[in-house]
């Protein structure tokens, strides 16, 4: 064989002459030297400029470009290689040879552009803008046969799919249909591996979901599981746990789990419901987590609790008490908060004894754990003024939820115990839950939330505050002064940027407030006349006429 350098030389001049068969001879001993070492070869071209040649080399007429592809593919393995083929101008000629109907062309050519590509995304969305993504589709369709440009076809799709750009290309091929006919073919785990990678960040895009659901991928899905779920082999685990979970994610689409629901008759949604009560930790949290994604409207939240589904997920919560699997905790505990959501369920499952199980985990030191728990017991107690009652007098809840009050790691937990802590009092009216929070040092928190940068939390905050003003305020007068109440309502009504609502939560609250001495004298010593007299004009009908109110009041009472 020639040395390198002199290969290069000959192929420099050949590439200009065509002389067909002294180019074939060099480009195959270039394929060898690549092969003995690619990084050094890889050097050497680009040091001796060919690659800039090798676009006049990828016309669909030239006998070599099978060849010359194939060695772009090669070079560009190197990472320092990719930059030079880009700056070659080679990549308009490639992707023009995805239209070649000669399969070792369209291999290699594939090869080389995915080499090329790889690990960038400028580059992809190149790709995806020259129109790649309907040719490589096609290809699949029309090579299905050809295990190697299968997947190839594959591994492009599994790097362009990552791109948001590239979804809408996708969901206006037939790449559904394609997919899970090829998945449908597949036997080895690998090859189901490669399409699952594929299937995945495809299934994030609503329609592609609805376009998988139509195409009968549920159906595999399900079959999968039922053939790897008794089994303790680490592929069938994996594929177990890849097949359910793409299962859920392909119930996140509105009309794709409407589409499954069939107003809960779906044989999917039986099947689904079948993984509650199974021993298999994988599939019970599919399960959970399905109902979860079913329970995302009134109508199928309201069939499903009529069916029974709230004991079969109590049922699951209690075998993960005690040392329980959190994820399969947390799932459960989702799909209960969604299901208690319609005002016709909450009754239903209070009687249920939803309640009961959940406060089961009121010891769990898991943050997700306790925050699923947090808004099912506050979605339960919505307007449920028994029941508010009952949670609201039980002190081992209140203790742990002033305790969650004070979670400045865990924000959602934060903010979930304090709306828990004010749902307790707004919605029982209890003279009894106030004295519990109050004893239990829930004041402070309270008085804290009317400070939040949610307005709906704030205002929750000052509705809960004014009850305890009209029902409790000697018990709670000590606790609401050492919070600075009185403060941070002068706060609230003078900050022009508060909500009208929460300027006339505020003054609501301070009429209640003058009840008590201490708390009417800071009242006073605040000049509290001079801010509200100025919202008397305010835009807001209800805050201009509660202002009028509020100012005789002070004026009364001054």
């Amino acid at each position: 064989m020639d040395s390198l350098s002199d290969t290069l030389k000959k192929l420099k001049i050949t590439a200009v002459d065509r002389t067909e068969d002294s180019l074939e001879g060099c480009l195959d001993c270039l394929l060898q030297a690549l092969a003995q070492n690619n990084t050094e070869t890889s050097e050497k071209i680009q040091a001796s400029g060919i690659l800039q040649l090798f676009a006049s080399l990828l016309t669909p007429q030239s006998s070599c470009k099978a060849k010359v592809a194939n060695i772009i593919a090669e070079v560009a393995k190197n990472e320092f290689m990719r930059i030079p083929c880009v700056d070659a101008g080679l990549i308009s000629p490639l992707v023009q040879l995805l239209n070649s109907k000669d399969q070792e062309v369209l291999l290699q050519t594939g090869r080389a552009l995915g080499n090329i590509c790889y690990d960038s995304h400028s580059l992809q969305a190149q790709l995806i803008n020259m129109g790649v993504i309907p040719t490589l589709v096609k290809l699949l369709g029309i090579h299905c046969q050809n295990a190697a440009l299968t997947e190839m076809c594959l591994v492009a799709f599994g790097n362009l799919a990552e791109l948001e750009s590239s979804k809408e290309q996708f969901a206006s091929t037939n790449i559904a249909e394609e997919l899970v006919k090829l998945f449908k073919k597949q036997i080895e785990h690998d090859k189901r591996e490669m399409i699952f990678e594929v299937l995945a960040p495809l299934a994030e895009n609503d329609a592609i979901k609805l376009q998988l659901v139509e195409a009968g991928l549920v159906e595999c899905l399900l079959e999968i599981v039922q053939q790897k779920v008794d089994s303790d082999k680490e592929d069938d685990i994996t594929e177990l746990k890849t097949g359910s979970d793409l299962m859920v994610l392909l119930l996140l689409g509105d009309e794709s789990m409407q589409k499954l629901f069939e107003g809960g008759k779906g044989s999917v949604f039986q099947r689904v419901l079948s993984w509650i009560p199974s021993n298999n930790h994988q599939l019970q949290l599919a399960g959970a987590l399905a109902i979860a994604n079913f329970a995302r409207n009134d109508g199928n939240c309201i069939h499903m609790v009529d069916n029974g589904i709230v004991e079969k997920l109590m049922d699951l919560l209690d075998r993960h008490v005690e040392d329980g699997n959190v994820t399969v905790q947390h799932a459960a505990l989702s799909a209960l908060r969604n299901l208690a959501i319609p005002v016709i369920n909450k009754a239903k499952m209070l009687s249920a004894g939803v309640t009961e199980t959940v406060l089961k985990f009121l010891k769990s030191e898991m943050p997700p754990v306790q925050f699923k728990l947090l808004g099912t017991l506050r979605m339960l107690i919505d307007a449920q003024a028994e029941a508010a009652e009952q949670l609201g007098k039980n002190v081992k809840l209140v203790e742990r939820l002033v305790e969650w009050c004070e979670a400045k790691d865990h924000a959602g937990v934060m903010g979930e115990s304090n709306r828990l802590l004010s749902a307790l009092i707004r919605h029982s009216k209890s003279k009894d839950v106030i004295k519990t929070i109050v004893q239990s040092g829930g004041i402070k928190h309270l008085v804290t939330m009317a400070t939040s940068e949610h307005v709906i939390m704030q205002n929750e905050a000052l509705v809960a505050l004014a009850l305890i003003a009209a029902l409790e305020l000697g018990t709670a007068e000590k606790d609401l002064e050492s919070a600075k109440l009185v403060q941070i309502l002068h706060r609230l009504l003078a900050d022009e940027r508060s909500a009208p609502e929460i300027k006339y939560n505020s003054m609501v609250l301070i009429c209640a407030l003058m009840g008590s001495e201490s708390l009417h004298k800071e009242v006073q010593d605040l000049a509290f006349l001079d801010v509200v007299s100025k919202l008397r004009s305010h835009e807001n009908k209800s805050v201009a006429q509660q202002a009028s109110l509020t100012e005789q009041r002070l004026t009364v009472e001054s």
